[in-house]
């Protein structure tokens, strides 16, 4: 049998532990992974539009009150203007009824407003068959062309008690008459704006789309966007010019025409573009990228 060197023996019996050790030593070098920070739920509230107490924007409302408030004006106005034509709803005869009733006394007091003659009757009548469904009916109306002395003789004579009366302005019949040219303007100014909606519409060139975020919006700082340590520092500059631009035209400096912030969705580039308008307390403009056309 072949002897083991004792010196080999011992190699033998301390390279487990080198092997261990030397697997401890790899596994202790491996870096912990750093957990990448989150958004704390706070955040999510803060982007409601919401003023933070759960109460909308008075904006809102304000545009949803005028909106209920003219719908009921119409409303009412139309049911007024209906009703009233229904409630003084008089029947139209020719001068040759007129004439009969006046002569067999039938007639008891009257208005004259212009050239028409609105009647009273002693009794109720009831309609012709061919006027449609038969009804009574107490009042007419009759279009007699010229009131001379002589009409107002006969009047007199068959004990008629008549005035006279100026026609009043109905602005109820006004509207509902410009109320088809009203609805017709909206309609085209209403296909007008969606034709200037999209990037390429019709007669937009030339305009801004940016939109201006609420000041009833909560405001956003760099405390509520969290890492982008370094990325706020490159931002410390834009804000010191926003908020003291005289310090830097003294110099001679100008701001950049922009700054652009790169990076996958959801990384908080818009959070952090919130923030810089509200570190340096300036409006805050929102635009989609397909509308921003100037580069």
């Amino acid at each position: 049998m072949a002897e083991l060197d004792p010196k080999k023996q011992e190699s033998t019996e301390q390279e487990p532990p080198v092997a261990e050790e030397r697997e401890d030593e790899v596994v202790s070098a491996k870096p912990e992974p750093e957990e990448r920070p989150r958004r704390q739920p706070a955040d999510r509230v803060r982007r409601d539009p919401d003023d933070g107490k759960g109460k909308k924007p008075w904006h809102r409302i304000s545009k949803t009150l005028a909106f209920w408030i003219i719908f009921l004006l119409v409303a009412i106005s139309a049911s007024k203007f209906l009703g009233s034509n229904t409630a003084n709803d008089e029947v139209i005869l020719s001068y040759k009824e007129y004439k009969q009733f006046l002569n067999d006394g039938k007639i008891t007091s009257a208005v004259i407003i212009e050239t028409e003659f609105h009647g009273k009757l002693v009794e109720p009548e009831f309609t012709t068959p061919d006027r449609g469904p038969q009804r009574s009916y107490d009042s007419f109306t009759v279009n007699l062309g010229v009131i001379d002395a002589e009409t107002r003789a006969e009047w007199e004579k068959q004990g008629v008690d008549f005035r006279f009366q100026q026609k009043p302005f109905n602005w109820l019949s006004v509207f509902f008459n410009f109320l088809p040219w009203l609805l017709f303007i909206g309609l085209w100014l209403f296909i007008l704006r969606q034709m200037q909606g999209g990037p390429k519409g019709a007669f937009s060139f030339g305009k801004s789309r940016a939109k201006l975020v609420s000041e009833d919006h909560p405001k956003i700082t760099f405390k509520d966007v969290a890492g982008s340590e370094e990325a706020k520092q490159e931002l410390q500059e834009i804000i010191e010019f926003l908020r003291d631009p005289r310090k830097f035209q003294r110099l001679g400096g100008r701001i950049p025409k922009g700054v652009l912030l790169v990076g996958p969705p959801g990384t908080g580039k818009t959070w952090l573009a919130k923030a810089v308008a509200g570190e340096a307390g300036v409006p805050f403009f929102s635009m989609s990228g397909s509308d921003f056309v100037e580069m």
